[in-house]
């Protein structure tokens, strides 16, 4: 029998105290489909159930309830569903990320459940960071309700993203691969990041740092559109990568980020260099998919899947980066993208993913994309400083 995780939410729903002190109190909730309890019920209706009623809600990227793709503008203004007024957090411009002093104004707590990924792109973390920081402003508290990173909060990968390229997929100092759950983000961005707010992370009871999510006991609710299953977002810190490129990384199939391709790829030349370079953890089927929107949309892809066969010790960064050196070398319509990217015109996605212009750089002369995946990083050590000091679990 699997072994049950309480998250944050659990934990709040069942502690009187707290919810007398909500039940008196102007309410705000900052969640998306994930914010459910152990049997599937949405904080909106179980808070209500106990006398608890929510003034206004506040939308991630994708929405409350996630009907938007990625970088798509969310308008919302009342949920479907509940009916509760609710305002957008990804709206058209880099400004609409954050909560204005109007929409705290009436507020006297802001309530903050999202399940994370475990990986720097993964915009949610941002969005509670930036939460943080205006209801600091604003004189409003933040409970920041705790939940697994689904890939361990053990296993790290890649490089710090730089000062430089700071953006809404990279905006504070934190590897690739992070290991750390959102509430120890939250102690993150409080300690070193100036997102500094009268706050409480309530934590989990039962979550073990070298859990996989789906040894928690806990329900899978899909975090965003194109994260269906726990074998995406194991995947997904090293293909993310493919958003900076013109390859498809699959959304608009049911297998995103496992997934890739382009028309025109010589599918048994790109896995005869993978199968080269002796990833670990991994192997590569030949495959074609047809993406239903987005990149390539209508078109037949081919290219490969990824199927992780030992996640403990599959390199989602080092086999994107092997993924992307070899089409770089046999592929002659690969290219990277050039289009805006989450706000940002003037710096290539790949970069502001990658968040090191020089690794990008090596993968474009030829070097080993494994050794340059695992090079070493001078922001490591104080990074590794930093995480230790806001680590909540064993």
């Amino acid at each position: 029998m699997k072994f049950r995780v309480e998250t944050g939410l659990d934990q709040l729903l069942a502690d009187p105290e707290r919810l007398r002190r909500l039940a008196g109190a102007r309410v705000g909730l900052l969640a998306n489909p994930t914010t459910v309890d152990h049997q599937l019920e949405h904080a909106i209706d179980a808070l209500a159930a106990r006398g608890v009623k929510l003034k206004r809600l506040f939308g991630p990227e994708h929405g409350v309830r996630a009907e938007a793709q990625d970088m798509e503008s969310v308008a919302e203004t009342r949920d479907p569903i509940s009916g509760i007024p609710t305002v957008s957090l990804y709206g058209a411009t880099f400004a609409s990320l954050q909560p204005t002093a109007d929409d705290l104004a009436d507020l006297d707590i802001v309530i903050a459940d999202i399940q994370d990924i475990g990986a720097r792109y993964y915009t949610y973390a941002y969005t509670v960071g930036l939460m943080m920081q205006a209801c600091g402003k604003a004189g409003v508290e933040v409970w920041v309700l705790d939940r697994p990173n689904p890939i361990t909060g053990v296993a790290m990968e890649g490089n710090i993203v730089q000062d430089a390229l700071r953006s809404f997929v990279g905006m504070q100092p934190l590897m690739t691969r992070h290991g750390m759950t959102l509430g120890e983000l939250a102690h993150f961005f409080h300690k070193y990041c100036a997102w500094e707010c009268d706050y409480e992370v309530i934590a989990m009871k039962g979550w073990r740092r070298a859990m996989w999510f789906d040894e928690t006991g806990l329900p899978w609710v899909m975090p965003s559109p194109n994260m269906p299953t726990l074998e995406t977002a194991i995947v997904y810190p090293g293909q993310c990568l493919l958003e900076g490129t013109t390859l498809s990384e699959a959304r608009g199939t049911t297998r995103p980020f496992e997934l890739f391709g382009a028309p025109g790829v010589d599918a048994v030349r790109l896995r005869e260099r993978l199968l080269g370079y002796k990833l670990p953890g991994v192997q590569f089927r030949l495959a074609s998919f047809r993406p239903m929107f987005q990149k390539h949309a209508n078109a037949t892809c081919a290219g490969l899947q990824l199927h992780v066969t030992d996640r403990d010790r599959f390199e989602s960064v080092a086999t994107s980066y092997a993924i992307i050196a070899a089409l770089l070398s046999d592929f002659e319509d690969f290219g990277w993208r050039e289009k805006a990217y989450e706000f940002v015109d003037d710096i290539l996605a790949i970069d502001l993913l990658i968040g090191d212009i020089s690794r990008r750089e090596a993968l474009e002369a030829g070097e080993d994309p494994v050794e340059v995946a695992r090079a070493a990083d001078p922001m490591r050590a104080e990074f590794l400083e930093r995480r230790a000091s806001c680590l909540l679990y064993e």
